[in-house]
Order: structure tokens, then C-alpha cells, then sequence
């Protein structure tokens, strides 16, 4: 019995390693080992530095588990035999002393790091930084830019090397979790809240964006394409998207627009109405009993903000 469970142990390990590697050696894209900007490389970084500390105590204690569970064990004759050895005050210091220290340097390195990643901190760029506001429905993604007067539908542009603050919200939906994984860390859009973060492409490239919180039937589709271009191609793209023939994206419209519905194809709005995002925002705040949606444009205010919320 015990040879059939080393065997089965055995087994298993060499099934791990074996589906390890045709992971690493296929090519697939592991979004979050291979960042596209500033934000994500330093948070793969931090990953990786704290992974290495903490294999630093781990590995030793695999280790040791196996030379004492293959060394004392009742048919090892050679084993030494040492009933009086209870305790070591030397052994004993180094066995906790090492992992505290491993762990106070794990918790110095992430509040340095998380402090410096704050998400409410700009990124330091030679272009002038962009504001994109973000509005999650369900179970679309709707981006409005405040400064070219245009919308998109689940289809996210903006040039390189540009600091990207975005503004987020959301709309008669759950808690819902904006994430680029190539570009940074998800943060949270909730109704009723305004929440930001900043993002900068390193070049040119395509990437996914999706929603990492689950929040109903159409919580897999929710995924959106993020598209980094050169500024010659935005202004291009900008000047294409105000040709577009669907009708302004005003208040009324986006209540159509966020009713429910899964698999959205992209979709482009040439004009937007002013302050849409405040008003999505404030929407239930500055009129709770509203029930038929009905809020006068430009209603605007001090939105309620949790900034931060990123892990």
C-alpha cells in the first residue's frame, strides 16, 4: 500500500511539471507576465519579488520535511536515535527569526510599492495626460471622451506613452471590476460612485480588457478590446468615430443603451451630451425616487468617491 502511494505521488508530480511546461512552451499569452506598461511591469515586478522572498523560507521547509520523512522513519536502522534532543535554543531562534524578517521585509516592500502605485497618482509622461471616463453596464462597457465629445462601446483607443486617467462609474448593475491585466491592476466601478485610475501603454498593440467581477449571466462576454495607437492614428480614429451615423449619446439614449444584454458589438457615437458622467453618476443620488430615469441634462455635483479601491 505505501509503495502504491508513493507510485500515485509520483505520478502526480510528473503530470504537474508535465502540464507546467506545454503551458510555458505553447507561446499562449499569460496577459499578466507580460505587461505592455508602466503600472503592469511594476506590478509583475512586485509579484515576482515577493514570490521570491517568500520561496526563500518555503523551499527549505519542503525540504527538511522530506529528509526527516525519509531519514526517521521505523525501517531506516541507521536513523540516529536521540530521545533526550527536545530542544535547541540555537535551531529554534534561527527557525523563527528567519521567516519574521522575510515577512517585515515583505511588508516594507508592499507598503512602499503600494503607496507608490497609488491609482490616483498620475503618471509622469511627455504628452499631455487624457481623460477617459469609464461607465460599466450590464453587460457592456461604455467610454466616453469628455474632450473629443465622442463614445464607444466596448472598444477602448488611446495613443502610447499617454497618461490615461480614467473616470469610472457604473449603472443599474452590481459591483463590477475594470481590468486591462497588460496595462495594471483592476478597480472597481459602482453606481452611484466615482472611482479613477491612471494607465499608460509602453507602444503600439492590442489588448483585452474585461470585467474580473462576477456580476450575473453576461459576467463572461463582458470583455471589451483595448487598442494603444500611434497619435496620428488616434486623431484619424477620432475624426472617423464623429462621422459615425448613430445619434448623439445623450441621457436618454444611454438608458437605452444599459439595459441588459449580452455580446454587444462595438458600437460609435459622433457627439456626446456635456456632463453625461456626472449625470450618470449622480443619477440615483440627486434623485432617489426617480423611477422612470428621467434626470435633466447637466445635472452634475460632487460625486462620491472611493478612489483607491485597486488591488
Amino acid at each position: 500500500m505505501k509503495t502504491l502511494s508513493r507510485i500515485i505521488i509520483v505520478i502526480f508530480i510528473f503530470i504537474d511539471v508535465f502540464l507546467l511546461g506545454k503551458i510555458l512552451l505553447a507561446g499562449k499569452n499569460i496577459q499578466v507576465l507580460n505587461p505592455k506598461g508602466i503600472i503592469a511591469l511594476q506590478e509583475r515586478d512586485l509579484a515576482f519579488t515577493a514570490l521570491f522572498l517568500m520561496f526563500i523560507v518555503v523551499i527549505p521547509v519542503f525540504i527538511w520535511a522530506f529528509h526527516v520523512g525519509t531519514t526517521y522513519h521505523e525501517n531506516n536502522k541507521r536513523a540516529k536515535y536521540t530521545p533526550d534532543w527536545d530542544h535547541n535554543t540555537k535551531l529554534q531562534f534561527f527557525i523563527w527569526a528567519f521567516p519574521t524578517a522575510i515577512i517585515c521585509l515583505l511588508c516594507v516592500l508592499n507598503w512602499i510599492t503600494a503607496h507608490k502605485l497609488d491609482p490616483s497618482d498620475a503618471i509622469a509622461s511627455t504628452k499631455k495626460p487624457m481623460i477617459i471616463q469609464v461607465v460599466a453596464t450590464r453587460w457592456k462597457w461604455i467610454f466616453i471622451y469628455p474632450e473629443q465629445h465622442i463614445a464607444t462601446v466596448n472598444l477602448l483607443e488611446f495613443p502610447e506613452q499617454t497618461s490615461i486617467h480614467f473616470e469610472l462609474s457604473a449603472s443599474d448593475t452590481p459591483m463590477n471590476s475594470f481590468w486591462i491585466p497588460q496595462l495594471g491592476g483592476q478597480i472597481y466601478a459602482m453606481s452611484g460612485m466615482a472611482t479613477q485610475t491612471y494607465l499608460m501603454a509602453s507602444g503600439v498593440g492590442t489588448y483585452r480588457g474585461a470585467d474580473s467581477e462576477i456580476n450575473g449571466a453576461g459576467y463572461a462576454q463582458m470583455v471589451f478590446t483595448v487598442k494603444s495607437v500611434t497619435q496620428n492614428d488616434f486623431n484619424n480614429w477620432v475624426t472617423s468615430v464623429k462621422q459615425s451615423s448613430n445619434s448623439t449619446l445623450d441621457y436618454a439614449t444611454f438608458k437605452k443603451l444599459s439595459q441588459p444584454s449580452q455580446n454587444n458589438p462595438v458600437a460609435y457615437y459622433p457627439s456626446t451630451q456635456d456632463d453625461l458622467f456626472n449625470t450618470i453618476v449622480m443619477q440615483y443620488l440627486a434623485h432617489p425616487s426617480t423611477s422612470s430615469g428621467q434626470i435633466p441634462a447637466g445635472t452634475s455635483g460632487n460625486t462620491t468617491s472611493m478612489e483607491g479601491m485597486e488591488n
